[in-house]
């Protein structure tokens, strides 16, 4: 048994009958009355987002997990094909077990959390960035980077992704996974 002072983000927790990941939290101390933490559960079974507040001190059951690297190869439909890496054993996951489907590309190294008790997959995480070309958007305009004004552009893997006006196609760009911004563009 945890509590509240245990939670992080990427926990996963058994709450009203579901396995729920945290996906945001937060503590608060207000000046008056007791501390609790705000916190945005993801169910690992449906991919639906709650808002809950814990009290603090309160008793959260935790669910035993073990991390392994699984290498994306590709996807039919809603179904997507990860390998291990150690014993290149393959497995399907569902479109809603992932995050960001979107900003994947075969090849690509995920980290995949496992229930310990059951061995059924509960989540993907993505690496912090991935690097992908931009594969459409209008042509860039040379020394336009004093504002901060945007186009949308399309990337390899098919997602839209705002970029800054002077992209142009066939730029790399290092994207953030988490909320799938442009971070900035990398040179080779």
């Amino acid at each position: 048994m945890a509590t509240t002072s245990d939670i992080r983000k990427g926990l996963c927790i058994k709450y009203n009958h579901d396995i729920y990941k945290i996906i945001e939290f937060l503590h608060v101390k207000p000046g008056k009355g007791p501390a609790f933490v705000r916190t945005k559960l993801k169910s690992v079974t449906t991919g639906k987002v709650i808002d809950n507040t814990f009290s603090a001190g309160h008793k959260i059951e935790d669910v035993r997990v073990e991390t392994h690297s699984f290498q994306y190869l590709y996807s039919e439909g809603e179904t997507y094909h990860f390998m291990n890496t150690d014993d290149y054993s393959q497995i399907q996951l569902q479109e809603s077990a992932l995050d960001r489907p979107d900003l994947m590309k075969e090849g690509e190294v995920v980290t995949i959390i496992i229930n310990s008790e059951d061995q059924m997959p509960l989540s993907v995480e993505m690496p912090a960035h991935v690097i992908l070309e931009v594969t459409e958007t209008e042509p860039g305009v040379k020394g336009n980077t004093a504002t901060n004004a945007t186009k949308p552009a399309t990337v390899e893997t098919g997602a839209r992704v705002n970029v800054p006006l002077f992209i142009n196609e066939g730029d790399k760009i290092k994207i953030d996974t988490e909320k799938g911004n442009y971070q900035e563009r990398v040179k080779e």
